[in-house]
């Protein structure tokens, strides 16, 4: 994979680039803002890029800011958000639009290496990537409007995978459940949700936005 990246941490922008080209890919740019990294982006054109959520000069949403920019003016270009804490505000912008090729990541998950790499390649293949910390946040009871809290123990694990950007293969092997019954448990989801039909919409999205947007 060709990736840049930005990270006002020197530290961790160096362990990074380090990380990634041991793997065999190839860092376009490693920078500590979020102007250079979409001025590099125009001339560079990366598969993925990889960010902080808060970086100079205001140390707040710049990372979330040129994420939003990048799915609008590149949207074949994968954009995974690293972020310290769960800021589940920054996450619902992120996923509120077209969340394809999108990933949004605890610094913590770049420690599991395997499971970074695998998120930037699911990301690269326009998948979208939550991590399951945020996603449980995102889900708490308080917030889930009468369709979401009719949800079964079962259903509720189902859809939450499906927030992390799981394919219905993967909830499979999560679960222990076969394809017929991922395939009901999502029927049903989508029955509750109120969620009919359509060819004009992808209901699987539409039924994670709806979690998302309770946040």
């Amino acid at each position: 994979m060709r990736i840049s990246i930005a990270e006002d941490s020197a530290l961790l922008r160096a362990g990074l680039t380090e990380l990634l080209t041991g793997r065999g890919h190839q860092v376009l740019t490693a920078v500590d803002n979020a102007d250079d990294l979409l001025a590099s982006v125009e001339m560079q054109a990366p598969d993925v890029v990889i960010m902080d959520n808060r970086m100079p000069p205001t140390h707040t949403n710049e990372g979330i800011q040129a994420a939003l920019v990048l799915r609008r003016t590149h949207p074949d270009v994968g954009v995974l958000v690293l972020s310290q804490y769960v800021e589940t505000r920054y996450a619902s912008a992120l996923f509120g639009g077209t969340p394809s090729g999108t990933g949004y990541l605890l610094k913590d998950r770049v420690a599991d290496v395997a499971t970074f790499i695998q998120a930037l390649v699911r990301i690269a293949a326009g998948e979208t990537v939550l991590d399951p910390e945020v996603v449980r946040q995102l889900m708490s009871v308080s917030n889930r409007p009468a369709g979401l809290q009719r949800l079964t123990p079962r259903e509720q694990s189902v859809i939450e995978l499906m927030a992390q950007g799981r394919t219905n293969a993967g909830i499979c092997a999560e679960l222990f459940l076969s394809a017929g019954a991922v395939e009901k448990n999502i029927t049903a989801i989508f029955s509750k949700l109120g969620l009919e039909p359509s060819g004009g919409d992808h209901r699987r999205v539409l039924a994670v936005l709806k979690y998302l947007e309770h946040a």
